[in-house]
């Protein structure tokens, strides 16, 4: 048979390749995605969906990043959600994802959680709150007006080994926009931060 290490060093690299080729695409969909923003090109597509369904696939993505980071991960979900809403359900997700996945990169003790709130709700619409609260590094008050930038990379010294474009708050901000929301951060270094979508 083959030897147990030989197996062992072969999945390894395998998850590796996986990891890589996952950064990767992620980088490129973010430059196709800042491309088409300052193209004027970036639409949204709404439709009817199911917010349940779309939830337990983002849990169950994060979850796998919690999980091997050894961190907590909470999520608190409004019962008068309704069981179907109008919106470009992509787009809700990519910058929910963002906001968990900034969680994650910049919270390695404790951990982080998932809120969405109805805030208001009528026979015609629905008004819901994102928010995610993690206890990781926070952001500086001088660095609070760059994090929508796109290309600005904040505190380059302490997160060097932290990878991406820099991209992914300013392309959210700009989605949020586009569904006349607002996006808004409170954080104190060294504590965490609080993102919230509404």
């Amino acid at each position: 048979g083959v030897p147990r290490q030989y197996l062992m060093s072969v999945i390894n690299s395998a998850m590796d390749i996986r990891t890589a080729s996952e950064s990767l695409l992620s980088l490129i969909n973010e430059i196709l995605d800042i491309s088409k923003i300052e193209a004027g090109k970036m639409h949204l597509v709404e439709q009817d969906y199911e917010p349940a369904d779309q939830l337990r696939s983002i849990i169950t993505m994060i979850r796998v990043r919690s999980d091997q980071k050894d961190l907590s991960f909470n999520v608190e979900v409004d019962e008068k959600l309704p069981t179907i809403l109008y919106g470009d359900a992509g787009k809700i997700k990519q910058i929910t994802l963002n906001l968990l996945t900034n969680a994650v990169k910049y919270t390695e003790k404790g951990g982080f959680t998932l809120k969405v709130l109805v805030t208001d709700i009528t026979e015609e619409y629905c008004d819901v709150r994102i928010s995610v609260k993690d206890t990781g590094i926070g952001v500086r008050e001088e660095d609070l007006d760059k994090l929508f930038t796109a290309y600005e990379r904040l505190d380059e010294k302490r997160n060097s080994s932290i990878q991406g474009t820099g991209l992914g708050m300013a392309i959210a901000k700009n989605i949020v926009d586009m569904m006349g929301g607002v996006i808004t951060v409170s954080s104190v270094e060294g504590k965490g931060s609080e993102f919230c979508v509404a």
